[in-house]
Parts: C-alpha cells; structure tokens; sequence
C-alpha cells in the first residue's frame, strides 16, 4: 500500500490551505458547495478535493467556472498513475478545460504539494503544433487510403490501414496474374514507394518469394484475403 493509499478526503485540505496562503490566497473552506475557496486581490480561486481524479470531480470543477476565476483539482499523488497514458489523456483534457491540477503527497505530519498543471488559457494552436507529426500522420493515413472500408465504432475487427489495402492490393494481382516482380506489380498500380518494403518484411505472412525480386502469393494469403472484412476491397482491387 502507497503513502497516500490510506488517506481521506478532508486530509487534503490542510496542505492544500498552506500552499494557497504560501501564494496570497486568503482560504475559506466549504463555502457555497466549494470545497475550498481562495480570494487574493480581484481573483477569486475554486478547488475541488478527490480521491480519485475520475469524471465526477472534472464535471464539478468545470460547474466552478462559472463562478471562480481559477479553478484547480487537487488529488494525492499516486506514482504509477502518473506514467500511464490514461493519465497523461486525462491531464490533456484538464489543459484543454483549463482546469489546474494539485497533486498532494502526505507524509506523516509532513505534507506537498506540486502544481502539475496551471489553470490557464489553452491554446489549440500551441497544441498543435507539438502534436504536428501526428496531426501529419493522420492525414497522411486519410489520403492513403482508396474508400472507406472501416465502421466506424468497431471493436474485434481488423482495422483496414493503408498498409493493410496495399498489402491487399498486391494479393489480388499476385492471385490473378501468379508470380510478379516488383517492378511489373508497380507497373499494375501498386504503390510505388511501399510495394517492395510490403513483399520484403511480408508482415501478413501473405507472400512467398520465388526469386530475386519475385514473389507470389502464399496459401496463407490467398486463405486470409477471403475474409468478410476484406471483401469489398477485394472487389474494388479485382474490377
């Protein structure tokens, strides 16, 4: 069991208390439904104390942004939550809410508090550009691919990927031709640059070279090209 495993929700408010008045803040708690309220000048500050940061506490503390200037979650400080990706999802949507976040760790009589994320103005222009090479992979991925083969929403099934439809597509013409070299299925509309990467590392397990440069499609792969979920690129391939 953690440090902070064991301890209650009121437990937070003392730290939580010192730290604001360590910035200014004079802190008043359980006022009009707010767990903890702090004034310092004109700006009027709002916390919201869990145990656990889930969807509840998000919901309320986007309620006291209707009324505080800032508003910030506190929760203990659990180590091994902070490395996993639902956490770092989580703290995103708090940036985007612009909801700060206080994660508090008690020791004894001995208490801290870190301010992981500050309550202020989210910018989506910042935000994409540090996600830029994903924004560019997604659309790459989007441009790459000839239809819509996938539903959206679907769990269990093989997702359609541009490098699953040309692996697809390379199957179809290797089915209906036999073996083909590199360059002859480029020549039949294959992607230029990917065709030979796909045959090389065979990733699917749907080919089998025949000689230099040559290849032709296994059992495995003419088995697996088959299944309902490839049909219709199968067909818009083999017209």
């Amino acid at each position: 069991m953690g440090e902070n495993d064991h301890i209650l929700e009121r437990d937070l408010y003392a730290p939580v208390k010192d730290y604001l008045v360590s910035r200014g803040y004079s802190v008043k708690g359980e006022v009009e439904h707010c767990d903890i309220v702090a004034v310092k000048g004109d700006t009027l500050l709002a916390v919201e104390m869990k145990l656990t940061l889930n969807l509840d506490v998000i919901l309320q503390a986007v309620l006291r942004q209707r009324i505080a200037d800032l508003v910030y979650i506190a929760v203990p400080k659990k180590g091994k939550l902070l490395f996993t990706k639902r956490w770092k999802n989580i703290c995103h949507l708090l940036r985007r809410l612009e909801i700060g976040l206080l994660l508090v760790s008690i020791r004894g009589e001995r208490s801290l508090v870190e301010e992981a994320l500050d309550a202020k103005p989210f910018s989506r222009e910042v935000s994409r550009a540090v996600s830029g090479r994903k924004r560019t992979s997604l659309i790459k991925e989007f441009e790459a691919r000839n239809g819509d083969h996938n539903t959206g929403g679907s769990t269990g099934k093989k997702i359609i990927t541009s490098y699953r439809e040309n692996a697809i597509h390379i199957a179809v013409l290797l089915k209906k031709n036999g073996q083909l070299s590199i360059t002859q299925l480029k020549e039949l509309g294959t992607d230029e640059k990917k065709t030979g990467a796909i045959l090389r590392d065979n990733y699917y397990g749907w080919f089998d070279r025949v000689g230099r440069g040559v290849y032709t499609l296994s059992e495995k792969g003419a088995e697996e090209i088959e299944f309902d979920e490839y049909k219709s690129l199968v067909g818009y391939y083999s017209g």
